[in-house]
């Protein structure tokens, strides 16, 4: 694997679904900072998705569940994986790939760059780029916000560069952004002006909201608190030169209900048509 901080525990498998070559086929999944034995349950349950040749994988721990997740991934079927060592904050994203190609790239996060994994993909003759990010949450009292407003600060700073990064190809930037979105339903108070100019720094730098490309005046969440009010936490963007190429882009619940995480998952269609 792509990972050289592991060794692989397991005999690999051949994947489960046919990676197509002439889509790309995007899965986002929050970990929820797994036990190894729940690790192994949600990297077998993401190789039985056909519609998961790429996986972004959020709130990945440093400790033994993420790398039970890096090497389940492994043994279910993904040839290639970044996943880089989570220093000083505990979590990261990763990166995997059941036959893809995977050349890691700096995406020109400068703060917490662990969290911002970046990789030219390779689907068929043609390139995509991808990048992971988990937005730390608001953090203890002792510093609330500090973390969450730096990378926010950093990922906003790098948007305006990734065309530099990934020249001519469509780039994809999926993850948890612990933000929602303006006139978001139902309205939660607790954010403030500087989360919800987070978001919007995406359109500001040509991203286009996927799932908002498609349903526009869709209703949806992707996580739920403990009063039962959701949040549309997660997120995947495309360059917007590129967002015609969208066929899909939908959140999967059965994850959430089935107890792997607290998250619903999230899938991404792009066709290959140039």
């Amino acid at each position: 694997m792509t990972d050289t901080t592991q060794l692989s525990l397991f005999a690999p498998a051949k994947p489960r679904h046919t990676a197509s070559t002439t889509h790309a086929r995007i899965l986002l999944f929050n970990t929820q900072h797994a036990s190894p034995a729940r690790a192994y349950r949600q990297a077998e349950w993401i190789s039985q998705q056909k519609n998961a040749d790429l996986a972004v994988l959020t709130e990945v721990s440093s400790g033994p569940g993420g790398a039970a997740l890096v090497e389940a991934l492994h043994h279910f079927g993904y040839a290639h994986a970044i996943a880089p060592a989570a220093t000083g904050d505990g979590y990261r994203s990763v990166l995997a790939a059941r036959t893809a190609a995977l050349e890691p790239v700096d995406a020109g996060v400068s703060f917490l760059p662990h969290r911002a994994p970046a990789a030219v993909a390779t689907i068929g003759d043609r390139k995509v780029g991808v990048v992971g990010l988990y937005v730390p949450s608001r953090g203890p009292k002792e510093r609330r916000n500090e973390n969450k407003r730096g990378f926010q600060e950093a990922v906003t700073a790098a948007l305006d560069g990734l065309e530099k990064v990934f020249p001519d190809m469509p780039i994809v930037v999926a993850g948890d952004l612990n933000v929602i979105e303006p006139g978001h339903q139902p309205p939660h108070k607790v954010f403030g002006r500087w989360e919800y100019a987070f978001y919007s720094s995406f359109a500001e730098a040509g991203f286009a909201d996927a799932f908002r490309h498609l349903n526009p005046d869709a209703l949806e969440h992707s996580w739920f608190g403990r009063s039962g009010r959701g949040f549309r936490f997660d997120h995947v963007f495309t360059s917007t030169a590129h967002a015609p190429l969208i066929q899909a882009c939908a959140y999967d619940h059965t994850p959430r209900a089935a107890s792997l995480t607290d998250h619903a998952a999230m899938t991404l269609t792009l066709s290959g048509a140039d």
